[in-house]
């Protein structure tokens, strides 16, 4: 069964809120560095979950995903009240966050597949310099020893 397109619509405007709501109304600065990247919508329109990532500060930085779960879940209520002003819907949906662990992933299966590569190269390498263990054409031919 496919989607309800309305609610694709609204967990559309509902990320479109919720970014702009960490950015420009929602004073904390654990949320400084938090990217919401999705949005989804039940069904029946009452529960909407906010997918979110935490960047590091340096390149090599580890995010901080408590303080930041823990800013957004304590600023629920307020985001909750924003999306109701914004949005024109008789139920304002609850809101719930999770972190996005979709970039973690795709880095890890980078990772693993520039392994993959490099151990192909090293035995493509092996193979241009291999020899036969045996006779160079193992295969019998008619006509031959009879």
């Amino acid at each position: 069964m496919a989607d309800n397109p309305r609610a694709q619509r609204l967990a559309k405007q509902i990320q479109t809120i919720v970014a702009s709501a960490i950015e420009r109304e929602i004073k904390d600065r654990r949320l400084e560095l938090v990217t919401v990247t999705d949005a989804r919508v039940t069904g029946d329109l009452h529960d909407a979950t906010i997918y979110y990532t935490v960047r590091g500060v340096e390149i090599d930085d580890e995010p901080d995903y408590e303080q930041a779960a823990e800013a957004l879940n304590r600023a629920r209520g307020q985001i909750r009240k924003i999306v109701g002003d914004q949005l024109s819907v008789r139920f304002t949906p609850t809101i719930s966050f999770e972190r996005d662990t979709v970039p973690e992933s795709s880095a890890h299966m980078e990772e693993l597949l520039n392994r993959a590569r490099a151990r192909d190269e090293e035995l493509a390498r092996l193979r241009a310099n291999a020899t036969p263990a045996g006779d160079a054409d193992p295969y019998k031919r008619s006509g031959e020893g009879e």
